[in-house]
């Protein structure tokens, strides 16, 4: 009899309320921590990527710098607003996959998935090897070692999510907060600077500014801007993560996307001022971050902490993949995409399928460059303009459908970024196509091919287990239980105890071999089953060639075959050893009876577990 006592004067009110699992999701806040180091470290490397493609046109190519950014810029807002309205019509999650399912259909929500997944792998293997080469290049004593360096980084990532995303988020917020605000703190001191204070980063480093380039056609624009549209991965991960945040996901989810917007334009737009207004040239060996902090800051501890502040955010930046990519497996599971062992979630909030399972593939990704950003990076960003177009389109037929107020603008507003990202997409996979952009051409197709054919799996099986139908009634065949025996033991009467509460019938067999020692050992069985008397008859099988599997699968034909209408039913008694180890002792006898009779029959296999503890 148990008692409950409570303090005095308490009420069920005062009580602890049940946990619902929200302390475990996400604010805007850690959301933002979460799900935005990808877009926030894209700042080391997307304006640089428009000054390289620009130093082709010489000095006078450069000064194009800011205006391609602001472009940009624009882009992102839009992409900003139309998430903001993903979220909103999506709160589910699932981000330009579930735009696309909702609104163009089966197979471009599966392109649209694919382009994700594709996406968030290499994020997390790029992110990994740019924060790992910013570490080498401090150390280069580590350079050697930078696969190892890799594998621990992900290593140590992949344990924070399994821990729950909610810690993740919180250990990630200090980096988060540094890095930021040491990039603000660099452009507010750099618009005070009229010259640079120091160029002591760049100094000895050979440019890669052009000599005799002076115009700038609309091609080279355009692949800048492609370039640079790099610093836009990342945007999509709060949408894609809505279920991850807490009551009200969606308010909360939509602050935490136009945060992201806002801080990642800033930190853009006034890192490309800083660019034009220093006259910077991108050299060997150094980034064009650097030559900014260098230039503002000087060559002091402030240019020291930019430095480890990027290489530490790079590193985390993989964290956005494994908040947003687990949520993707788990919606395409519920579709029936995916295994459904990737909708299952841990007791922390956490599908740790899906995190496994990233983490997997980006190991293998990064033994496969051998931790060289270089080899991955051309094949990085695609996918994700793949993704953006795809849910603008589908957006824009999300407002025609709906026909709200001012739903007119709202298209527009979709489709001018449909067209903006879809031209960025076939500029970037056309210039980056023999870098290695064709394997992503040749991965999305096959993506769509595997979702496929999980899908028509899941199908055969639901018809086969007439899924979405009413059943028969329930009714009560006759039951013969087999026993497979080898000698008496407390495990054979416990099988036999067992096999008479499952069955109108028991039946006891063991198989018989042609050796001399073996038949001997048969006839002292028997000699003791007729000892024992338990009311159940002993069979012995013969295997003229030594086999235990086949005999009892022909015994189980021949007993379906002979009683039609019987339900025949195998039990196998199994012991389960005290310790794990202590199962290598085991013979495996159960499992190779349970192959065969599951290989060659129609029976019902139990197997029965003798605990020794």
């Amino acid at each position: 009899m148990s008692v409950l006592t409570t303090e005095p004067g308490a009420t069920p009110a005062d009580e602890e309320p049940p946990d619902t699992g929200e302390r475990h999701r996400l604010t805007a806040v850690t959301g933002l921590a979460a799900l935005s180091l990808d877009a926030m470290a894209s700042v080391a490397y997307g304006p640089e990527a428009i000054v390289l493609v620009l130093a082709a046109a010489g000095a006078h190519g450069l000064g194009f710098t800011l205006p391609v950014t602001l472009a940009i810029a624009g882009l992102l807002a839009v992409l900003v607003a139309s998430y903001r309205q993903v979220i909103a019509a999506f709160p589910d999650g699932g981000g330009s996959y579930a735009v696309a399912r909702t609104h163009l259909g089966r197979r471009t929500s599966l392109v649209a998935a694919a382009s994700l997944v594709l996406d968030y792998v290499l994020n997390v293997a790029v992110a990994v090897t740019a924060g790992v080469a910013a570490l080498t290049s401090a150390f280069p004593a580590l350079y050697d070692d930078r696969l190892w360096l890799c594998l621990a980084v992900l290593v140590l990532i992949t344990g924070v999510n399994l821990r729950g995303i909610v810690e993740s988020a919180r250990a990630f917020i200090v980096p988060t907060v540094v890095f930021v605000c040491s990039i603000l703190v660099l452009i507010v001191i750099g618009l005070f600077r009229s010259a640079p204070v120091s160029t002591e980063a760049a100094a000895g480093h050979v440019s890669v500014l052009a000599d005799n380039a002076t115009t700038v056609g609309a091609l080279l624009l355009l692949k800048a801007f492609a370039s640079g549209c790099s610093a836009l991965t990342g945007v999509e991960a709060i949408a894609n993560a809505v279920p991850s945040f807490r009551v009200p996901r969606v308010k909360r989810a939509q602050l935490a996307e136009v945060a992201l917007g806002a801080v990642l334009g800033v930190m853009l737009i006034g890192l490309s001022v800083l660019i034009s207004r220093f006259h910077l040239q991108p050299v060997e060996g150094v980034t064009v971050l650097a030559q900014l902090a260098d230039a503002s800051l000087g060559h002091n501890w402030g240019f020291y902490v930019i430095q480890f502040a990027t290489m530490i955010l790079l590193a985390l930046s993989a964290n956005t993949s494994f908040g947003g990519l687990p949520v993707l497996l788990k919606l395409l599971a519920r579709d029936n995409y995916l295994p459904h062992v990737f909708a299952l979630k841990a007791d922390r909030q956490v599908h740790r399928h899906g995190v496994l399972a990233l983490a997997l593939v980006s190991a293998g990704l990064l033994v496969f460059s051998g931790g060289d950003t270089n080899t991955l990076v051309p094949l990085f960003a695609i996918g994700v303009f793949v993704g953006f177009t795809i849910a603008q389109v589908g957006m824009v037929r999300h407002w025609r459908g709906e026909r709200g107020a001012r739903w007119r603008g709202k298209a527009v507003l979709n489709g001018l970024g449909a067209v903006l990202t879809g031209v960025s997409a076939v500029v970037v996979t056309a210039t980056k196509f023999q870098e290695g952009a064709w394997l992503i051409v040749i991965a999305l197709p096959l993506f769509v091919v595997a979702f496929e054919t999980v899908h028509r799996a899941y199908a055969r099986i639901g018809e086969r287990l007439g899924l979405g139908r009413i059943p028969e009634p329930p009714h009560r065949d006759r039951s013969v239980v087999i026993v497979p025996v080898s000698g008496l033991s407390r495990l054979t009467c416990e099988a036999l105890n067992a096999a008479a509460s499952l069955g109108d019938e028991v039946r006891a067999v063991t198989v018989c071999y042609p050796d001399a020692e073996d038949r001997a050992q048969t006839h002292a069985l028997e000699r003791a089953w007729a000892e024992w008397n338990p009311g159940v008859p002993l069979i012995p099988l013969a295997s003229e060639r030594r086999t235990l599997g086949r005999p009892i699968a022909a015994y189980v034909r021949e007993t379906a075959a002979a009683e039609p209408g019987t339900r025949v039913t195998v039990l196998i008694p199994e012991v389960e050893p005290e310790r794990l180890w202590q199962r290598l002792l085991q013979n495996q006898r159960g499992a190779v009876v349970a192959h065969a009779v599951r290989r060659e029959t129609r029976a019902v296999i139990c197997r029965l577990r003798f605990r020794l503890s």
